[in-house]
């Protein structure tokens, strides 16, 4: 079924090309949707429906939830849809597939960095055909992705102290605006470490099987694997003990457990 799922993802990123599209904002200026978000979305779920009849959908758009069903979709259209707006490359389509809540597998293409990622569980993971794996660089020697918490400002002196600590225990930061694409880098070996305070399950689902599959390790704050069906803070890392690293600063900043519901 992934080659299928990987072809219906490449024929949708034609969506993507449009030479003009519309953008509007979900909750504010930083929360952007463009009519090609919507597009590759509408395109996904009638394709994936016909693939898979009877499934489920977790959509970010439209607020497209179905979760009752044995198999379900976790669609990212655009992730990173402000870079897409700007014409910046680092955005992609992220498609996972969940059974009874545990992934199966995972499509993350980047049409403008010319990057396919794949994962089926069990499987290993690739990126354009080829396997990839986690670096195993310490965490003095790792980079380390993180954001600070766009959508959710209130947060962001949180994070800031975060990743402070971590930055000071590191080797850099680096920030390419899409959860996913940042994850699949760490299961590629480019970066080391990740955090951010809070995503949706369509933000990381799919990466976080690459990344399961390429050898790294993920979490959300009580170190168990990031929920499917609602937010959660993320933590990854390519060996044990730089998670927990990440996992008892995350626990320095935040002893009570997270600072939000849904």
């Amino acid at each position: 079924m992934i080659q299928q799922v990987v072809d219906i993802v490449k024929e949708a990123s034609a969506l993507m090309t449009a030479d003009q599209f519309t953008i509007t904002q979900k909750d504010g200026v930083e929360n952007l949707v463009t009519s090609s978000d919507l597009a590759v979305q509408h395109f996904l779920t009638e394709r994936l429906s016909a693939l898979l009849p009877g499934c489920g959908f977790l959509c970010e758009e439209e607020d497209f939830r179905d979760l009752e069903e044995e198999f379900v979709w976790i669609i990212d259209p655009i992730d990173g849809t402000a870079n897409y707006s700007r014409g910046i490359a680092d955005c992609c389509i992220s498609v996972a597939l969940a059974r009874k809540g545990a992934l199966q597998l995972g499509v993350v293409y980047s049409p403008g960095r010319n990057e396919l990622y794949t994962a089926a569980l069990g499987k290993g993971a690739s990126c354009n055909g080829r396997p990839i794996h986690v670096s195993d660089r310490p965490l003095a020697n790792g980079l380390f992705c993180t954001a600070m918490s766009t959508y959710r400002k209130e947060f962001a002196k949180t994070c800031s102290d975060i990743i402070y600590d971590i930055y000071m225990q590191c080797n850099d930061l680096r920030r390419w605006g899409s959860a996913a694409i940042e994850l699949c880098l760490l299961a590629s070996g480019y970066i080391e470490l990740y955090f951010e305070m809070r995503l949706q399950p369509w933000d990381y689902a799919a990466a976080m099987l690459i990344l399961h599959e390429a050898g790294g390790r993920i979490a959300g704050w009580d170190g168990a694997a990031p929920s499917l069906v609602k937010p959660s803070l993320v933590i990854a890392a390519n060996r044990p003990d730089s998670l927990g690293a990440l996992l008892a600063t995350v626990h320095l900043h935040l002893p009570e457990g997270l600072p939000y519901g849904q």
